[in-house]
């Protein structure tokens, strides 16, 4: 008796394979690459916090752990050309942020003789000093600029009587200050600013807690990495994409980057990162994102504090997911028409 064909269904298998992939596209993390970065003037202690948007881009950072040897801005075109950026007459100086387009802007802080701590803005080799009229008139005295944006508002905090960090925004334009108060908060960081004025930060709570925050025109709303404890937003670009730190169930520092669109957590951290202690510093920081995708940031290999950039790997585009699934659905075809029923 002659064995009826099967009936060969292939629908149901491309189906299935397409949506596979379609979920594996939507869900999966974006993967990035890790360059360590470190100026010679002291390639034990490097941290790189900020990076613009231009093709080449510039990073911003500094050397030097403060003690063996003092801060020492500069700014980088990787992967070797750095260029030194320090106060005039400080005696240590960090370059903390930088606008995301051209013209460049940078602001970070700088310490005097006395040991005080004062805000800078760095426009083309202009400095200007910068100090919150609400900071007490005591020595040591802390102000910092932390982020900068294209609208000439940068963001930063003091250190007011009660040992309490106060954000703020100055608007360098104008040499105004605005304060910046997570409601209920002790102490307020302000970070980062993007050029539609979102800020973030991170604020302490009347427990302790530390808390990542960002201010929407003056809409709070606080964030906690689901990985950990300590969340810290330290910068922010034109896609709403934040990045920052929390604390391990191990007491070690990972790297996050948090999607506002998307309401998500990816954890990064540098494959040469370790848990062991360098100058106080554990795992993996993450504190500048331009609008490329890129990160900056630092990580302890167990004996040295590293720069590092990582760039995001490319993501296939839909028009090549398509082709991809036309490919499959082709060869699956091809397989089951070589399969001659057996007579």
């Amino acid at each position: 008796m002659r064995k009826k064909p099967l009936k060969l269904r292939m629908a149901p298998v491309v189906v299935a394979i397409a949506a596979a992939l379609l979920a594996i596209s939507a869900n999966a993390s974006t993967i990035y690459t890790f360059q360590t970065l470190d100026n010679a003037g002291d390639p034990a202690f490097n941290q790189l916090l900020g990076i613009n948007s231009s093709t080449s881009p510039t990073i911003v950072g500094y050397f030097g752990d403060g003690s063996a040897v003092p801060n020492s801005g500069y700014s980088l075109a990787p992967p070797t050309s750095y260029t030194n950026e320090n106060f005039p007459g400080s005696t240590q100086t960090q370059v903390t942020g930088i606008t995301p387009n051209s013209p460049t802007t940078t602001v970070g802080f700088y310490v005097d003789g006395s040991g005080n701590n004062f805000g800078f803005v760095d426009q083309g080799g202009s400095f200007t000093s910068v100090a919150n009229p609400g900071t007490p008139v005591t020595t040591p005295s802390t102000n910092q600029l932390l982020g900068v944006n294209d609208s000439g508002q940068a963001v930063g905090f003091y250190v007011d009587g009660s040992g309490h960090a106060q954000a703020y925004l100055f608007d360098i334009g104008h040499a105004t200050y605005t304060l910046i108060a997570f409601p209920g908060a002790t102490s307020t960081t302000a970070t980062g600013i993007n050029d539609a004025g979102l800020i973030t930060g991170f604020y302490t709570d009347a427990m302790g807690g530390t808390h990542g925050f960002i201010d929407n025109g003056g809409t709070f709303t606080s964030y906690d990495d689901p990985g950990g404890t300590g969340t810290m937003f330290l910068g922010i670009n034109g896609s709403d994409e934040a990045v920052g730190s929390y604390v391990d169930g191990s007491g070690v520092t990972e790297g996050l980057l948090f999607n506002l669109g998307s309401d998500s957590y990816q954890t990064l951290d540098d494959p040469s990162g370790s848990a062991t202690t360098a100058f106080g510093v554990t795992g993996t920081t993450i504190n500048g994102i331009n609008n490329a995708g890129d990160l900056v940031g630092f990580y302890s290999d167990g004996t040295n504090v590293n720069g590092f950039l990582a760039t995001p790997a490319p993501t296939p585009e839909p028009k090549m997911i398509s082709l991809l699934l036309i490919g499959v659905a082709l060869m699956i075809g091809r397989n089951l028409r070589s399969r001659r029923p057996i007579g």
